[in-house]
């Protein structure tokens, strides 16, 4: 492989030399230590590379290809710190890491490639870096690569393996042809090899031609599962039923809790286990995941088959709703540990175990972010689970981990997995027809639409949230029948989700505004103020009475944006909301100045400068003090214009503040 990376190309050799990165690739069948050798030449070649190594799985556990879309966000991910967009597609997501890896020397290592597409879609544009790719087979299609294909070790390396992994040299040495016999029916496959040199060194009284003679009398062909068999039919009961229950641990990372939940067993019978399975080769430590197991990939399809003949259908969801519900536990302790003592949050983290809990801050991001792959597949198998049997858990779930992203991860580092879990929980409320969570869902997404820029997308999300919170949930539960008197729209005002539809006429407004189109802003948000003042609600009304002033001052209204200033104010001023009476005043105030009315300007900002007073509002009053002082200097009050601007910069000077004024 280091002499290939050396070589020039086909394409370079014709002359032609090809725009996209070299690739190299290891094939090899699962259990040949293909991934193994695939990462040893990274290591070795990672100096040539001076932007450091990628690594990205292109097969989930089950053999489903990984979609590219969340590859190429994952890899973005890594190469940080820039946030990676939230919602943005397929296409934009790999033409943007292409771009970026078009910048950089990198090594990108892609396991487990089912697929020569899923290489291309992911190919730099760049002879700066370079792939190694793992698959079964060749790669047709893919423009040059490269091949090395691994199929075992020979039978010296083969029998060192397995004196390693058997636990004293000796017992090799003295039986060299019975360790020969081991390695031959091991097809000599290092992965095979481990399992049974763990087999031997779980048992130290007995002899490599013991191993020999169990391994022929197994009827299976392949070696890979006539070794695992040697293992898993030797276990006791509790640890075989844990061992296929790792079949189900999402993305293969397991650890105490997550086996406990699985199987049912305590957690310190399950920690115990745990460590017998990495003595015998069953699992690996995990590089990503402190104190967490990996489960062999090469292993998964044979554990999946173990599960599927001992464990029925139901005992398999049972199992993965213990799982999530631990998870759950997990996440609300990961999140109450960032709120403060004696709030509700903290006063029921005592009452969770105390296996559960986490000491400090930091210790909960460390294990939300080792986990939080493990966690996001967790939620996908969940919503995926036929049947709907999973929904409600799949909910919690999402909460949980959203409340947990928002308390340690900035906005613009969680928006990307708020996304996608905005989307699960979408595909869930469509599927059960819960259209209040079909419209929050909705409404989410809008908002991370509208934020990166995609004010279309927005649209159509904040319209259909808008009629799913019409529609209400009217048909929830056994698809009761709606009653009563029917609205003028058709629809049952009870079943109605009326803060959903408020946020929705609201979001829209906003969106129109976002795009400079200010007839439907004021469109929309007159819209919104009709629905918060026909149930009366004076403090949003007051809100959408200010955002129309605003979008019909941009738009040289000034007009209407007096009146509508002057409701907001109103409005304010009957709710008792001193400080925001008086911004509201002071927002009036600037629409007479704009509309070259200093009189009016003075003496609103006189009033607002009284109600600021009294929310005692520092700030506010100085900045009103400054408009004040250059209302006066238009009226030709120059000496009073004067004697506001000293009394401004006394206030802010005393308090040590600065203000700005448009």
């Amino acid at each position: 492989m280091r002499a290939d990376m050396e070589k020039a190309g086909l394409h370079t050799l014709s002359g032609r030399p090809s725009p996209h990165s070299r690739v190299l690739l290891v094939a090899g069948r699962p259990g040949s230590g293909r991934t193994a050798l695939a990462e040893a030449f990274a290591r070795q070649a990672a100096d040539t590379f001076g932007d450091g190594i990628l690594r990205a799985r292109l097969t989930e556990p089950g053999g489903t290809p990984v979609p590219t879309e969340r590859t190429a966000r994952d890899l973005l991910a890594a190469l940080g710190p820039d946030p990676v967009p939230a919602g943005a597609d397929e296409d934009e997501l790999t033409g943007t890491l292409r771009t970026e890896l078009g910048r950089r020397k990198v090594l990108l290592l892609l396991d487990d490639v089912t697929l020569p597409e899923q290489v291309l879609d992911l190919l730099p544009d760049t002879r700066d870096c370079l792939v190694v790719a793992v698959a079964a087979g060749p790669l047709t299609g893919v423009p040059d690569v490269r091949p090395c294909t691994v199929g075992g070790l020979d039978r010296d390396a083969a029998v060192s393996l397995l004196a390693s992994r058997a636990g004293a040299p000796h017992r090799t040495t003295v039986d060299p042809r019975s360790a020969e016999l081991v390695a031959a029916a091991c097809g000599y496959l290092p992965a095979a090899l481990v399992l049974a040199g763990g087999w031997l060194a779980a048992r130290p009284k007995l002899s490599v031609a013991d191993a020999a003679k169990q391994l022929g009398e197994l009827p299976q062909a392949d070696p890979l599962e006539r070794a695992f068999r040697l293992v898993a039919d030797s276990l006791p009961r509790t640890p075989a039923r844990v061992l296929r229950m790792l079949a189900l641990a999402p993305e293969g990372l397991v650890d105490a809790h997550t086996a406990s939940s699985l199987s049912g067993c305590p957690v310190a019978a399950a920690r115990q286990i745990l460590e017998e399975f990495l003595r015998l080769g069953l699992l690996r430590t995990s590089a990503l995941a402190p104190g967490c197991y990996a489960v062999p990939r090469c292993l998964d399809p044979l554990l999946r088959a173990e599960l599927a003949e001992h464990e029925g259908p139901d005992e398999t969801v049972f199992a993965r709703a213990r799982m999530l519900e631990r998870t759950v536990r997990q996440l609300r302790a990961c999140h109450a540990v960032t709120e403060p003592e004696g709030s509700e949050a903290r006063k029921r983290l005592a009452f969770l175990p105390r296996t559960v809990r986490f000491a400090t801050r930091r210790e909960a991001r460390e294990w939300l972010e080792a986990r939080r792959p493990a966690i996001l597949a967790a939620a996908r198998l969940a919503v995926a689970e036929g049947g709907g049997r999973l929904d409600g858990l799949a909910r919690r779930l999402i909460s949980a981990l959203a409340r947990a992203f928002d308390a340690h991860r900035s906005p613009e580092e969680a928006a990307p997995e708020l996304y996608r879990l905005h989307e699960l929980v979408l595909d869930v409320a469509e599927r059960a027809a819960l259209q209040r969570e079909r419209a929050a869902a909705l409404l989410n997404l809008g908002d991370l639409d509208a934020r990166t820029g995609r004010h279309s997308r927005a649209l159509q999300r904040y319209r259909a949230a808008l009629e799913a919170a019409r529609d209400g949930d009217g048909n929830e539960g056994g698809g009761r029948e709606r009653t009563g008197r029917e609205s003028g729209s058709g629809r049952d005002a009870r079943t109605q989700d009326h803060p959903a539809a408020a946020r929705a006429l609201e979001s829209i407004g906003s969106t129109y505004e976002d795009m400079g189109d200010l007839e439907r802003a004021a469109d929309w948000y007159g819209r919104a103020l009709v629905h918060h003042q026909t149930r009366e609600a004076l403090a949003a009304a007051a809100r959408i009475h200010g955002r129309l002033g605003a979008v019909h001052t941009a738009a040289g209204r000034f007009g209407e944006a007096v009146r509508e200033w002057r409701a907001a104010a109103a409005n304010f001023r009957r709710l008792g909301d001193a400080g925001a009476h008086a911004r509201a005043l002071a927002e009036l105030a600037r629409v007479h100045e704009r509309a070259g009315r200093p009189q009016e300007t003075v003496r609103v900002c006189r009033q607002a400068l009284q109600v600021a007073q009294e929310a005692d509002d520092v700030r506010l009053r100085a900045a009103l003090l400054l408009r004040l002082a250059d209302a006066c200097d238009r009226t030709g009050d120059v000496r009073t214009g004067r004697k506001h601007r000293r009394a401004a910069d006394e206030l802010l000077d005393s308090h040590n503040l600065t203000v700005h004024v448009e």
